[in-house]
């Protein structure tokens, strides 16, 4: 099965131009280009989940520079990691990263273990700053909602003319506790 190389390049306006991009693409001799003019910082980008979905095993996808497959060091990682258990290759031309390469496969593990670590520092706050509210008496959570306004959410419910976001705006009720308490005998 024969390997492809796709290119995927991107802008953020309408306005701004994608011939730079595209020409160092057909430069670097890829098989197939995929581009689009919108903003690098929405997960949804219609090309780009175009060629990911298009990736096999062996794959190389080849950028200008990291910063068109996303602006956000989040989506990054998380794309990255995608190509990775895919066992799909990165070239980024202006970074000059290359997951073909023993040094881009080594920066490529190097930026995946930062961002696990990153993770993992994060899961570590979370549950410290949880451990220390529950040492001061404090616990996580909305609090309750007062319960007239759910006596008067209920009864508007079972008028059935009014639907649940009407509700919630009337009386300040979340769907969840309008539900909770509509099991409530």
């Amino acid at each position: 099965m024969k390997n492809f190389t796709f290119g995927y390049a991107r802008v953020s306006t309408e306005q701004q131009c994608l011939d730079r991009q595209l020409d160092m693409l057909e430069k670097y001799g890829v098989d197939k280009i995929y581009n689009e003019k919108m903003t690098g910082t929405k997960r949804n980008r219609p090309e780009l989940e175009k060629l990911m979905e298009r990736l096999t095993e062996g794959d190389t996808v080849v950028v200008e520079s990291l910063s068109r497959l996303g602006r956000s060091t989040k989506d990054l990682i998380w794309l990255m990691e995608t190509f990775n258990s895919k066992g799909v290759n990165l070239v980024s031309l202006k970074e000059s990263i290359d997951t073909t390469s023993s040094t881009g496969k080594l920066l490529f593990t190097l930026m995946s273990a930062l961002a696990q670590f990153e993770r993992d520092v994060l899961a570590d706050r979370t549950r410290e700053g949880l451990a220390a509210a529950k040492a001061r008496g404090r616990k996580g959570g909305r609090p309750p909602a007062n319960s007239e306004s759910v006596k008067r959410a209920v009864k508007l419910y079972r008028t059935g003319e009014y639907t649940a976001k009407e509700i919630y705006e009337l009386t300040g009720v979340r769907k969840t506790t309008l539900y909770k308490n509509l099991r409530c005998p």
